[in-house]
């Protein structure tokens, strides 16, 4: 029996993230904050002929984090795969003096992925196998206010935990994907109509594309080959056009 921990795996990327690995034979660990989420989503793996466990859990709340933390150690219920995927959009200005946005994206999409991931990490080591997926984004590669900061925080955060972890049969993968079909832009009232139809994603496909790279050890996922154009370009642009570019990203 294998089993994976999913954050947010009730609806989006984490949901598609639920379907796949119960595909692939996996139980599952279900955290969320919305209990008629999870029984919904429960309910449909559960269909699956999987076993499902759910957590109603708010990752704001350093405490409830702290009991995933403790489920992801348990060594008389292991864990074999932690998919960090809990997170929003923060719109928040910069120099709006009410931090507030900020202080809860840092807790639920920071720190909540560096103790759940070392919880993970603590419980897989001795085994001598497991997986870490935290889900980023490719706005961490560019300059779009908090949420580009927090992202790119989680992307290299998952480099230097997988440096970490060489040698120990843990491996880490920091998913980045861009524009993907799932409900996290209306819930965060952002408009996409001016995105073009090729800058979208499937959440089912981004999820299977990440699930390989995490079976062949990659660190970094971009999937689809138009994003990984994309990332390399914005990694080897001029910081100032890439500045330029996502302050024209930010107006639209």
């Amino acid at each position: 029996m294998v089993v994976a921990l999913v954050t947010g795996g009730t609806s989006g990327i984490g949901a598609a993230f639920a379907r796949n690995l119960a595909a692939r034979g996996y139980d599952l660990v279900l955290v969320a904050r919305s209990t008629e989420g999870l029984e919904a989503m429960a309910t449909e793996i559960r269909a699956l002929g999987r076993t499902v466990e759910t957590m109603q859990v708010d990752l704001n709340d350093r405490k409830a984090v702290d009991r995933v933390a403790a489920r992801l150690e348990d060594a008389e219920r292991p864990i074999d795969m932690l998919v960090n995927n809990a997170g929003f959009s923060v719109h928040s200005a910069l120099t709006d003096p009410d931090v507030s946005a900020h202080d809860r994206g840092f807790e639920v999409m920071c720190r909540a992925v560096l103790v759940l991931s070392g919880a993970a990490a603590r419980g897989m080591m001795p085994r001598g196998t497991g997986a870490i997926v935290n889900v980023s984004s490719t706005a961490g590669f560019i300059t779009m206010g908090s949420y580009s900061a927090i992202k790119a925080w989680v992307t290299s955060f998952s480099e230097g935990l997988s440096i970490e972890l060489k040698g120990t049969g843990v491996t880490v993968t920091a998913l980045c994907p861009g524009w993907v079909h799932t409900n996290f832009h209306d819930r965060a009232g952002v408009s996409t109509s001016k995105i073009p139809n090729s800058m979208w994603v499937d959440a089912e496909q981004l999820v299977q594309a990440c699930l390989r790279d995490v079976d062949r050890g990659k660190v970094i996922s971009i999937p689809t080959i138009r994003y990984r154009v994309l990332i390399w370009l914005a990694r080897h642009a001029p910081r100032s056009a890439i500045r330029s570019i996502s302050g024209s990203i930010s107006s639209s």
